[in-house]
């Protein structure tokens, strides 16, 4: 196993150059294409696994972008404003990487083969597909499905695997998606084959870090994350008693407590729970890990606008890639509906004493 820069020092000033916010960490794919990350995903497998499941992946792929279209049969299509079409393909392509190199470095026993690697790109493209809401159902925004989105999405897993003659596999991917939630303990996940718990863990990995090392991860909290919050529940909380847990105010206490998660939620799912995954990526890029390497940058600049308290320095505004005609707008339209109704019984009370 390669032993290269550990997450507590990854240098702040490794990354040069202006990067596109449409660009993975190397700032050569557009991740919120779906053809870009297909062909470089392609040829990543075709490297490290020569014959690999490449119609199978071309079939994800093609259900993947019909799914966030809101093409694919009962299906609406991708509303949620931060889990968007571009985190899938971004974590997507970090998974990629990080097999890839892992595969390098294995002991040949623990490799993980073709068949396991394409079902790694199958499940990273699907790991949010719980929160796309299916047709007749009464929630308004794919964000309320939140607590529950990972069994969501091993259910749509669970049906398509054997559209492409992968039934077998289904056991392991219905386990496997769940080391990119919080819905069970990872501990819990029974796993066999040492080899799928490292495709889980490889799996985790991929989803956090390609989120905190986008370039636009600070604004993407501020504005999206914390709607995604308030739909979910999660924000505020409405109590059986009337009362209400409020655990973020707005996108910036968000924020502002971002970097109390980065200094120990982050690190010790990174380290602990993911078995230091993380490093597998240095195989690919001579020693480095240039996403950890933007998430450092990223909460090195989150900490001097927390120090000003100069939240205007945050003014980048990438684009969302949804069915919503003006996806920013109409989420918070949902918010301010949804915060209003649980103030309201609150209100209400106030008056009355």
């Amino acid at each position: 196993m390669s032993t290269g820069t550990s997450i507590d020092c990854a240098p702040v000033t490794a990354v040069t150059g202006a990067r596109h916010s449409e660009f993975d960490v190397t700032n050569t794919v557009r991740v919120s294409s779906v053809e870009a990350v297909r062909l470089e995903v392609t040829r990543l497998l075709a490297q490290a696994w020569p014959g690999h499941g490449g119609d199978v992946l071309w079939l994800a792929f093609h259900d993947f972008r019909r799914l966030f279209r809101g093409q694919y049969p009962g299906y609406l299509g991708c509303d949620t404003i931060y889990h968007d079409l571009q985190h899938t393909l971004d974590m997507t392509l970090a998974m990629a990487r990080l097999m890839a190199g892992y595969e390098r470095s294995a002991p040949e026993a623990l490799r993980l083969g073709a068949e396991r690697a394409t079902l790694g790109i199958v499940t990273a493209l699907f790991h949010d597909a719980g929160y796309i809401r299916r047709s007749g159902e009464p929630a308004r925004n794919g964000a309320e499905y939140t607590g529950r989105h990972v069994s969501r999405s091993a259910e749509f897993l669970a049906a398509w695997l054997p559209r492409v003659g992968l039934a077998h596999l289904v056991p392991i991917a219905t386990q496997v998606v769940h080391f990119t939630g919080y819905e069970c303990s990872l501990d819990s996940i029974e796993l066999e084959d040492p080899r799928d718990s490292q495709l889980g863990c490889l799996l985790g990995t991929a989803d956090l870090m390609a989120q905190m090392a986008d370039r636009c991860y600070l604004e993407k909290c501020r504005d999206r994350l914390y709607a995604e919050f308030v739909l979910a529940g999660i924000a505020v909380e409405p109590l059986d008693d009337g009362s209400v847990v409020t655990r973020y105010t707005s996108g910036i206490d968000v924020l502002a407590k971002t970097p109390q998660f980065h200094a120990h939620a982050f690190r010790e799912r990174m380290e602990v729970s993911f078995k230091g995954a993380y490093r597998h990526i240095e195989p690919l890029f001579d020693g480095r890990n240039p996403y950890l390497e933007w998430i450092e940058r990223n909460m090195a600049f989150l900490a001097l606008v927390i120090e000003s308290r100069c939240w205007s320095r945050l003014r980048r505004r990438p684009p969302c890639f949804t069915v919503l005609p003006a996806p920013l707008e109409s989420v918070r339209g949902l918010v301010s509906r949804r915060l209003a109704s649980v103030n309201a019984p609150l209100e209400a009370l106030a008056m009355e004493n």
